[in-house]
């Protein structure tokens, strides 16, 4: 009986890390790292990074995605609980206390900042700890429940893993290190409003200000749109800064592919269009980031 109680508490500690979350997060991360070798002190060899530097990468941003993922449960514990979408989270359906996953949270963020200082270098546990500052404090507890702008600004936190990975390679964060974390940054907050609009209502009743629920699908669908007709020549301008023609490639078929379903969502925004969006929407990052990461490694422009 024991077994099965402590085996039941290990899934939910797992859930409010949000895995999903992680993942993608750890993936921009370690791809960052790779692409940057191409960048590094030894250009003309793409990939010789260290095998332990790579497994401290992915253990310090594991722990503090999943740290400060626990501790945005905490945080909205008090609105989860009426949405269907959240309801049954380990807090609010009562199988975690609020405040065994407040600690949980704060000791993966601090056990990830120091394991990012003692095994990585300065500037990668700069951006680690600067993305769970950004998540915590300034979407979780500052703009979330304030204003529509929150997931645009919150979207930091994501770049940050990028540039963390970046740099573990190089030691550094130069412009192109920057512009490739700021893919993130761009791509947040389409991905969120899709999301946003099919669970309109439910944002609603919890009183969360999401774009969609103050000035309704249509103005949301419109701002998804131009936001992808700005992402697109973004993503192809890093290849005059550097990147190949693998990514170049890439990043247009699937920035395209992505923009199509927002057209279309632009000109029908109902929920069940947006949830097919946002299906689409997400693979993109990961696409995106493996794109560069091998980019390094057959690396040829022309």
């Amino acid at each position: 009986m024991s077994g099965r109680v402590e085996s039941s508490a290990i899934k939910d500690y797992i859930e409010v890390s949000k895995p999903r979350i992680v993942i993608v997060l750890v993936i921009t991360a370690v791809t960052s790292m790779l692409a940057a070798t191409r960048f590094d002190g030894t250009p003309n060899t793409a990939w010789d990074i260290s095998g332990w530097k790579l497994l401290f990468l992915i253990i310090s941003g594991s722990l503090s995605s999943m740290g400060a993922s626990a501790i945005n449960q905490f945080y909205d514990k008090n609105i989860d609980n009426l949405m269907g979408r959240t309801a049954k989270r380990p807090i609010p359906s009562g199988r975690l206390r609020a405040n065994n996953v407040l600690i949980y949270g704060l000791a993966l963020c601090v056990i990830s900042v120091v394991l990012a200082w003692f095994t990585l270098n300065p500037m990668a546990t700069f951006m680690i700890g600067l993305g769970i500052f950004f998540y915590v404090v300034i979407y979780t507890l500052l703009l979330k429940r304030r204003t529509v702008w929150n997931i645009v600004i919150g979207g930091f936190a994501g770049s940050a893993a990028a540039m963390a990975g970046w740099a573990t390679t190089t030691n550094s964060i130069d412009v192109l290190g920057f512009l490739v974390g700021w893919i993130v940054f761009m791509w947040t907050p389409p991905h969120f409003w899709c999301l946003a609009i099919k669970q309109r209502e439910e944002y609603s009743k919890a009183k969360v200000p999401m774009l969609p629920v103050i000035y309704g699908n249509q103005v949301t669908a419109k701002y998804i749109f131009i936001n992808s007709l700005i992402l697109i020549p973004y993503s192809l301008s890093l290849y005059f800064f550097g990147l190949g023609v693998l990514y170049l490639g890439v990043a247009a078929v699937s920035g395209s592919l992505m923009t199509l379903y927002h057209y279309k969502l632009l000109k029908n925004p109902t929920p069940e269009l947006a949830w097919k969006a946002y299906k689409v929407t997400a693979p993109y990052l990961v696409i995106i980031f493996v794109a560069i990461a091998l980019d390094s490694l057959w690396y040829f422009r022309f």
